[in-house]
């Protein structure tokens, strides 16, 4: 879906300055360097790039470097390594001493930047410091038509506090230059369900009711929270996963074609399924969602604390670390079609699918034992990415029994080009000015509009999650959700 290009450098002729704030955290050692390092490795990033890092780190630059080769070079693949291409990203790299609640730092980062620089400034820190930085990064003059801004997630923990965030960088920033990022979006698998859905006239005229019978959107961590504690358990998952990953890929499931591939019209055809997305009352909260929260257990064959057990969280703590809900799409194509929803920590292994279940024919000709096995169009988006058609065939012999078989499409075999991983596809996505794999702000906020009436409505029912063991798919509650519709959940 993204444009293409023919040279690496950008089209406005200025070199590039990428500025990350909260350079020296986590997500900038495990993904956003990596990320950066691979494109500078295979020549995508403009040949006139430089890397600032911010920290609050007394940094020399041999002291930065050595950190750099202490965290990040253990999260690039030996595969993906190549000593001389790594020696030359180092010298892309700048290292920034910033506190942001300090303005004469931020004087010292306009000296470090280049005045004749397009400048995207990656917010890898927490919402709260959003507005410092973009206020104090605009009274430096850091800020002009060229300049980018990436917010990472979670953009606020409700409708409001989105609202606000919005608003004080849109101070700064016109509406074209801010990318939400959301990582599952640069997944390829998850790219590629524009091209399924919309290039192929095989599954086009069946993708809606009453073809389709169910959709699930699965999205399951075999970790716990692990350093996120602090964070996680005033979000849980619902904030953390259902309101912005799970619901992004229900928008490119559920949305209408759009008329063009222009960011804005594929993003208007999301915003109307965000809207179309039926809203809870408090008797559909208690019917149609599952809240609950890992126990020990036993996960990679080791035994693992519960969520209660885990450093830095309270021991009367009732936030969610699963959610499984049942949601529906109120338009022509989806009327009846009921969409699950699952995410969850420590559960039994890491995967990632979408499961598209096709109804049964209408006579039941061939007669199944147990009954018929639906048709099921399965998208696996990680650790493997495949798409895979479940059809019924004939067993060998001489009668009629059916077994299940397999259509399986493996991309990473299918095509032999480099795959890039989904951070550094979107980096250079923001690079090159792409905003269709980003949110919109009115899809933020439509998201939030949804996703506050179960949160608030939890509180109300005031029931403490439902406890299910680490390396388990989630509390039994989550499979009788699925039960009583005839359905149960793809593993």
């Amino acid at each position: 879906m993204s444009e293409t290009t023919t040279s690496t450098e950008l089209d406005n002729g200025l070199p590039l300055d990428m500025i990350i704030f909260g350079g020296m955290g986590d997500l900038a050692m495990r993904k956003l360097l990596p990320a950066l390092y691979s494109a500078f490795q295979h020549g995508t990033l403009p040949g006139s790039t430089r890397i600032l890092s911010t920290g609050r780190q007394d940094y020399t630059r041999d002291t930065y470097l050595a950190h750099i080769e202490e965290h990040v070079r253990g999260f690039i693949s030996k595969d993906n390594f190549d000593a001389r291409s790594w020696d030359g990203f180092l010298q892309l790299l700048v290292y920034v001493k910033l506190d942001v609640q300090a303005a004469p730092d931020f004087s010292a980062l306009a000296k470090a930047a280049r005045a004749d620089a397009q400048r995207v400034f990656y917010l890898s820190t927490a919402p709260s410091l959003f507005t410092t930085i973009c206020d104090k990064l605009a009274a430096t003059g850091l800020v002009d038509e060229h300049a980018r801004v990436v917010l990472e997630k979670p953009l606020g923990t409700d409708l409001e506090s989105a609202i606000a965030i919005n608003e004080d960088v849109g101070r700064h920033f016109a509406e074209s230059q801010i990318y939400r990022i959301d990582h599952y979006l640069g997944k390829e698998t998850v790219q590629n369900l524009m091209v399924l859905r919309f290039g192929n006239s095989i599954l086009e005229p069946l993708w809606r009711a009453p073809n389709i019978s169910s959709v699930q959107i699965s999205v399951a961590e075999e970790v716990g929270v692990g350093s996120r504690a602090g964070f996680y358990d005033g979000a849980g998952a619902m904030r953390d996963m259902v309101q912005n990953h799970l619901l992004q890929l229900l928008c490119i499931v559920a949305m209408e074609p759009p008329t063009s591939l222009n960011a804005d019209a594929v993003r208007d055809e999301k915003l109307k399924v965000l809207r179309s997305l039926r809203r809870f009352k408090l008797a559909d909260i208690a019917r149609d969602t599952v809240r609950g929260q890992y126990v020990r257990g036993v996960s990679g064959n080791q035994a693992v604390p519960g969520y209660l057990e885990e450093k830095n969280v309270p021991q009367d703590s009732s936030t969610e670390t699963f959610v499984a809900l049942r949601a529906f799409v109120d338009t022509w194509r989806w009327s009846k079609v009921p969409f699950y929803l699952r995410t969850g920590k420590r559960m039994q292994r890491r995967s990632s699918r979408i499961v598209i279940e096709f109804a049964n024919p209408p006579f039941p000709l061939f007669h199944q034992q147990g009954g018929a096995v639906a048709n099921r169009l399965v998208i696996e988006l990680q650790p493997e990415e495949a798409i895979k058609l479940q059809l019924m065939a004939k067993q060998p012999g001489s009668g009629m029994e059916m077994q299940q078989v397999a259509l399986n499409l493996d991309l990473q075999s299918a095509f032999q080009q480099r795959r890039a991983e989904a951070y550094e596809r979107l980096l250079i996505d923001v690079v090159r000015g792409r905003l269709t794999h980003f949110m919109r702000r009115d899809e933020l906020e439509a998201a939030w509009e949804w996703a506050d009436p179960i949160i608030d409505g939890w509180q109300q029912l005031g029931e403490k999650p439902h406890p299910y063991a680490a390396g388990t798919w989630g509390p039994s509650e989550a499979f009788a959700l699925l039960a009583r519709d005839g359905f149960s959940w793809f593993e």
